[in-house]
């Protein structure tokens, strides 16, 4: 991964932590936690996903939405943990 890849990988992360933030209520771990998620749902989703076969044409977008449903996943998770 390159330098500009990096770059661009580090934006959609923190643009799908805060829209998962926005899109999962309850309590959370403030804005600087959802970013992380956000960036750490990216990786994910950027690794699983493709491997459905699941492509949206457009690749920001497609690595967007990826980005926030991987973010959303991972924090609804995390939030289930942190409440039990």
């Amino acid at each position: 991964m390159g330098g500009e890849s990096l770059i661009i990988f580090l934006i959609v992360g923190v643009i799908a932590g805060w829209l998962a933030g926005l899109i999962v209520s309850g309590g959370g771990f403030g804005l600087i936690g959802d970013l992380i998620v956000g960036v750490i749902g990216a990786f994910i989703a950027g690794w699983l996903l493709p491997n459905f076969h699941i492509d949206l044409g457009n690749a920001i977008v497609n690595s967007i939405v990826f980005a926030v449903i991987g973010a959303v996943v991972l924090l609804f998770v995390l939030r289930l943990v942190k409440r039990a």
